[in-house]
């Protein structure tokens, strides 16, 4: 019998333009067609929030004031990162970011990670629809919070459940980013 695999979705939000730190995560793990675990956490970015991120996210200095920086959440993050295959919408943003996160911190991880983007997915499976986050949510009766790290990540989750359920096979849409 084939073995089920294991699907880590996961959303990062950013503090300002940059796109090289993070101001939350969230993680959404799919196992068995279901979401089976999940984890959520602000993020101190230690760097100036931007006006544009702050009135998208809801995120800003005093937000973050208690929250954890990279490194010292990156214990509690990576065995959840490296227990599937990763999966984001968009993830050549979100996989951008973690790279960026890690690089910055000097934190070795591996030299590169594979993931499935849902976006890229989507618009194989269904041509000629907009893909945007809240748009397949409202198509596919999803809740959404969006531009919450949480709420993205179960979204995703959620999204891929839905292609999967349709008979769509995530591994056919793996790509390789590299992680240094």
């Amino acid at each position: 019998m084939e073995a089920k695999r294991r699907y880590v979705a996961f959303d990062v939000e950013t503090p300002n333009h940059y796109n090289n730190r993070m101001s939350a995560i969230g993680i959404s793990v799919v196992e068995d067609g279901r979401v089976t675990d999940s984890f959520y956490s602000l993020v101190d970015p230690e760097q100036p929030f931007d006006y544009f991120n702050t009135k998208l996210t809801g995120i800003n200095e005093e937000t973050v004031f208690d929250a954890p920086s990279f490194p010292e959440l990156w214990p509690r993050i990576e065995p959840l990162l490296s227990s599937g295959l990763l999966v984001a919408h968009n993830a050549s943003f979100d996989m951008g970011v973690l790279r960026k996160c890690l690089e910055s911190y000097e934190i070795e991880w591996k030299p590169y990670a594979r993931a499935v983007c849902t976006v890229i997915m989507g618009r194989s499976l269904l041509p000629g629809i907009s893909h945007k986050l809240n748009d397949l949510c409202e198509r596919f009766g999803i809740e959404l919070d969006h531009h919450r790290a949480d709420s993205d990540s179960r979204a995703c989750a959620e999204i891929l459940i839905r292609y999967m359920e349709g008979g769509a096979k995530p591994e056919k849409y793996i790509r390789t980013y590299h992680m240094f």
